[in-house]
């Protein structure tokens, strides 16, 4: 294929992915996302996928946001794999494998706006989750972390939403802020293999998602930038603070009631 022709078809997936004027929102949103993750961890996804899909629709939103995050977080592997309690990850990772292809099949074949509405009542609960304060205080053991990753297999499948059953389960242990951020960057680095694969065999990579991923990709690795030098010079709980209130947002403003509100 010429040149030519492929930004003619770059220009018409362009076209047909976007709405007008929603170029410049998703990159607000990629970036409010970016900062979140570069600080925290995880958030992206309770914040980018439904404020996303309000515009472009869950089964395009995802995809995005994999693709963007797993090429954005390339330089956050090397210090979370010499922080991280690797045995623990991996065998979470282990159930998560289970859990993302079952994810990804129900991103497949829901009807879209069923599935819309599925994302925003999980985002709320599981923001509700984080809010509660509810933590894990338990021992962690093999089959426990196993089948936690399993459930975040299934939501990361789903919609990318994978990171607050993880981050629930493992700030309640007698891990540091910083450990538990390396473990959900290193497991997020793990799943995101998982869904990659099971998104290629269910067709979820359309021409359309690598468009959309060249718009947000820039806006989404500065949020992660500047969230990843927050990450110990803001206050932990100011900042985490701020990321319910963006997510809560998010959720609602990502209702399938208020489209049209975004456009």
């Amino acid at each position: 294929m010429t040149l030519d022709a492929l930004i003619t078809d770059g220009r018409a997936w362009f076209a047909a992915a976007l709405p007008d004027q929603g170029t410049y929102a998703l990159m607000a949103f990629a970036f409010i996302a970016g900062l979140a993750r570069g600080f925290s961890g995880f958030g992206a996804a309770l914040i980018f996928i439904p404020l996303g899909g309000a515009i472009i629709g869950p089964k395009l939103v995802s995809p995005i946001l994999l693709v963007v995050d797993g090429i954005a977080t390339l330089g956050m592997i090397p210090p979370a794999w010499r922080n991280a309690n690797r045995p623990e990850v991996f065998v979470m990772a282990a159930g998560a494998a289970l859990g993302v292809p079952a994810g990804t099949a129900m991103l497949a074949l829901l009807d879209p706006t069923l599935l819309r509405w599925s994302i925003t009542i999980i985002a709320i609960s599981l923001l509700a989750l984080l809010v509660s304060g509810w933590r894990y205080h338990g021992a962690p053991s093999a089959p426990l972390s196993s089948g936690v990753g399993l459930i975040a297999g299934l939501f990361s499948g789903g919609a990318q939403l994978g990171g607050p059953p993880v981050v629930a389960y493992w700030l309640g242990g007698k891990s540091d802020f910083t450990r538990v951020r390396a473990n959900v960057v290193l497991y997020f680095s793990s799943s995101t293999v998982f869904s990659a694969i099971s998104y290629y065999v269910g067709g979820l990579f359309v021409p359309a998602v690598f468009a959309l991923t060249a718009v947000v990709l820039p806006s989404y690795a500065l949020g992660l930038y500047g969230g990843s030098k927050l990450f110990g010079l803001a206050k932990e709980r100011t900042f985490r603070i701020a990321c319910y209130v963006l997510i809560a947002a998010a959720a609602i403003i990502g209702m399938p009631l208020l489209d049209g509100s975004l456009h």
